[in-house]
């Protein structure tokens, strides 16, 4: 063949093109050989490792060119390199036939961070519509390709920042991603809890199981630092034995009857048991149907912050109890004493861990369960009382619904992960809950400003009328305290009955029955002497008609039944002879005797009390669920809408309605009756006029009257604001110290990392001189009381060297950040923030 130059301007989408040198010389393809693909695939791998320039097909949202021309250096090896240093991606590794540009890429996975929703398929179509090309699945294919080889690209270069950052130990994330929860200051004030954590299960970002035993084609891994293993997870699975099966879900949907609720009957703060007569909140239909998954969800941990501390797959299950156990241990391992652990049912939970191997320690770590504001009013008051976050000392303003948030924003996933690979699926969720994370770092100080500003309203509004409360009727704290005990005991024995002769009643009901007894039986033995004829004599039978059979039936049929009469009315008469004598009656008791006539008047009342303290039970209950929400004294139409809403969930109550009104007309005279509609409107206990005929009145307590915790709660809430803002404060001044060096370092050595650095520390910068925008906010407000300047944390490798880099940071960041002129305003950003809000008083 021909030898001849290449005109680079006139190279076709599928030409082997090359630079013209001593060693090389390249012949023209023929023609009857250019539409051969695979010929041209051929000919491309053979020169495939020699420099050589060519065009390909792209897709470039920006441009919308349809192919390039790629020139390929001396040094360069292969197409691949080519492609990136020209800012492509192919599609595959060798041989590439379709390149997607790097902008392109970098478009998509912004939109995902944002999107998670957004698939591959969607974005595909998109470009499809600004290139006016008819969908085709090879530019899917191309795409989810590339991309999957960018992510990881992203992923390794994150692992290179975080390694010369020294971030990349095993638990660095969990011990440092939130400063206001682990960056702990020397002389700080001491917090009741140390750090508040929460956990739950979602069961959205499910995952289809292979079909018909098919294998699965992606094998590989993905590992993350979110991520416990199903190893040390199962681990855990033979310490949550007190649930049986998946039946036992952790999503309670009604309430245990008073009557039936163990906690009130046991007075350890460990021994909830308000799971024990819930319905599992997932059907039969739902349960089956976890066969078609292989991973059925996920369960995940987050501080009260929002950042993400851990998350496990739940694989062929519900949300078993080894879950949330295998997090406790791995937060006993790793976060320390003295954490506040809130769950849908951490009363359970508590359970189970004090029958587990982690019992010792978390005893000896000083930890606590209980239940989340948000699920917390579905439990029994009794059980409120001792885990709800309203009455736990030490909770702030906290109501531990972080997880709430964090699975609505998460379910997006659910479209992207439903058919996902095992290996994509894991890309995906690590990919959220790190933009996630990244989301709540910059929200810290907001945060921070918002509670303290809504704790301080809580104080100035409730405060004053307290104040007033207090000094008009007389009381003092110590007071309430004491009805704060006082109103624990009352709920905790709501609808016990009264002490009462339960001798004299029992004899009463056995004569009841005894007489009742004795009728039955007169009655059968007069059927059975009615039935002998007439001219009865006592023969033999001889035969055996139809007649005689029916006859004899009858008559056995008739003195069976005189039997079993009599020798009921016996074995009374034996109980009623044997009270006697223990009782010491000499004279049986007559149906006109005072004695007998005190004890039926109590006895036609007992069902009426019995079915009036349950329904004053249950609402009391709702009542004070109403007064926590601060909705009770709403406007009509809100209260409309709750009754209907208690009216939908609330048959207990409605059944002690139909049980007290069918006790109320038994009395004599009958008590006035309930309308259902009438007790659901109810708004305080002086509207339940009901309760002046019951044993306890409680109207009069003083406990009784509308009072709160949130003033005690939200003076804690403002000390927790102190010390987390000092916390966080300290940690961006540190972590500016930290980035000046290190980068410094990374160029005195021409790191190749060097950029990547550069870049992820600008992004960071820009985050903290937002915070710290915020906490300026925070810090001039006039009721701030806490501390403006930075502190020193705890276990400091060097305090000097720190404190002395905490002097010269403000005075040579720019000359340590020489030549990188944006980094500099930026360093010089966050350098003028913490001058200013050095220097306030």
């Amino acid at each position: 063949m021909q030898h001849e130059a290449v005109d680079s301007t006139s190279a076709g989408a599928d030409d082997v093109m090359g630079t013209m040198d001593d060693d090389f010389q390249w012949e023209s393809v023929p023609d009857d050989l250019r539409d051969n693909d695979t010929f041209m695939l051929a000919v491309r791998d053979i020169v495939g490792s020699h420099p050589y320039d060519f065009s390909i097909d792209v897709i470039n949202i920006y441009t919308l060119d349809t192919s390039t021309y790629i020139h390929s250096a001396s040094t360069i090896e292969t197409p691949a390199e080519a492609l990136v240093l020209s800012g492509y991606l192919g599609a595959t590794p060798h041989s590439p036939t379709i390149a997607i540009s790097l902008s392109t890429l970098e478009l998509y996975r912004r939109l995902r961070l944002r999107k998670p929703s957004l698939s591959v398929e969607a974005f595909t179509k998109v470009l499809c519509d600004l290139y006016h090309w008819p969908y085709r699945r090879r530019y899917r294919t191309a795409l989810a390709d590339a991309f999957d080889v960018y992510l990881t690209i992203h992923r390794n270069i994150d692992v290179q920042v975080l390694k010369t950052l020294g971030r990349d130990s095993e638990s660095w994330r969990v011990l440092n991603a939130c400063p206001p929860c682990t960056y702990e200051l020397k002389d700080e004030p001491e917090l009741v809890f140390r750090r508040m954590i929460v956990f739950d299960g979602n069961n959205s970002l499910s995952r289809m199981a292979p079909l018909g035993g098919r294998q699965v084609g992606d094998t590989r891994i993905f590992n993350s630092d979110y991520y416990l293993e199903p190893d040390y997870i199962n681990a855990h699975a033979s310490q949550s034995n007190t649930l049986s099966s998946d039946d036992e879900t952790i999503n309670p949907t009604s309430q245990t009857h008073a009557g039936q609720d163990p906690e009130l009957t046991n007075t350890s703060p460990a021994t909830s048991a308000c799971t024990d007569n819930w319905k599992a909140a997932a059907a039969d239909a739902k349960k089956k149907s976890w066969g078609i998954f292989e991973e059925t969800g996920i369960f995940a941990s987050a501080c009260r912050h929002g950042l993400v501390l851990w998350i496990a797959d739940m694989v062929r299950s519900g949300e078993l109890f080894k879950y949330p156990l295998a997090i406790v241990g791995k937060a006993l391992e790793t976060l320390g004493s003295r954490l506040l652990v809130g769950y849908d049912v951490g009363c359970k939970l508590a359970i189970t861990i004090a029958s587990s191997s982690l019992a010792q320690k978390f005893d000896d770590a000083e930890y606590r369960m209980c239940v989340d504001a948000f699920h917390g009013y579905t439990h029994s008051y009794a059980c409120q009382d001792k885990n709800h976050p309203n009455v736990i000392k030490g909770m702030g303003i906290e109501d531990l619904a972080t997880m709430e948030r964090i699975f609505s924003s998460s379910n997006q996933l659910a479209a992207v992960t439903r058919y996902a690979s095992a290996y994509n699926r894991r890309v995906s969720i690590d990919s959220f809950f790190k933009q996630w994370d990244e989301d709540k770092y910059l929200n810290l100080g907001n945060m921070l400003y918002k509670n303290y500003v809504q704790a301080c309203q809580i104080i100035e509004e409730q405060g004053t009328a307290i104040r007033e409360a207090k000094i008009s009727l007389s009381i003092s704290d110590d007071d309430l305290k004491m009805w704060s005990t006082e109103q624990s005991q009352y709920l905790a024995t709501s609808g016990q009955e009264a002490e009462w002769d339960v001798h004299a009643v029992v004899y009463v009901e056995l004569l009841q029955k005894l007489r009742e007894a004795r009728a039955t039986s007169e009655t059968a033995s007069a059927m059975f002497l009615n039935a002998t004829p007439m001219n009865y004599e006592f023969i033999i039978p001889t035969s055996t008609s139809s007649s005689y059979s029916t006859n004899l039936s009858q008559t056995r049929r008739l003195e069976t039944r005189r039997r079993q009469a009599s020798q009921r009315y016996d074995s009374i008469l034996q109980e009623v002879v044997a009270l006697e004598l223990k009782m010491g009656v000499t004279r049986r008791w007559e149906p006109t005797d005072r004695e007998y006539l005190e004890t039926l008047k109590y006895m036609s009342q007992r069902e009426y009390h019995r079915a009036l303290d349950n329904l004053q039970w249950l609402v009391v209950l709702r009542l004070f669920e109403l007064h926590k929400l601060n909705i009770s004294q709403t406007g009509y139409r809100m209260r409309t809408h709750i009754a209907k809403s208690l009216q939908t969930r609330c048959k207990a109550i409605q059944n002690a309605v139909k049980s007290y009104n069918a006790a109320a007309l038994a009395l004599e005279p009958p008590a006035p009756t309930l309308d259902w509609s009438k007790v659901s409107h109810y708004n305080f206990l002086e509207e339940f006029v009901l309760l002046r005929e019951t044993r306890q009145d409680i109207r009069s307590r003083r406990w009784a009257e509308p009072a709160s915790l949130r003033i005690e709660r939200a003076h804690e809430e403002i000390q927790r604001c102190h010390v987390e803002s000092q916390r966080l404060h300290t940690a961006i001044v540190d972590e500016e110290v930290h980035f000046t060096r290190v980068i410094l370092e990374a160029n005195n050595a021409s790191d190749p990392i060097c950029g990547a650095l550069e870049e992820f520390c600008q992004r960071r910068r820009r985050i903290n001189a937002h915070i710290l925008a915020r906490l300026q906010d925070l810090y001039s407000l006039a009721s701030f009381t806490g501390s403006t300047t930075s502190g020193v944390r705890k276990n400091a490798p060097d305090d000097a060297l720190v404190n002395s880099e905490h002097q010269s940071a403000e005075d040579d960041e720019n000359d340590d950040c020489a030549g990188l002129e944006e980094d500099d305003a930026i360093a010089g950003e966050v350098g003028g923030l913490l001058n200013y809000i050095s220097e306030l008083p």
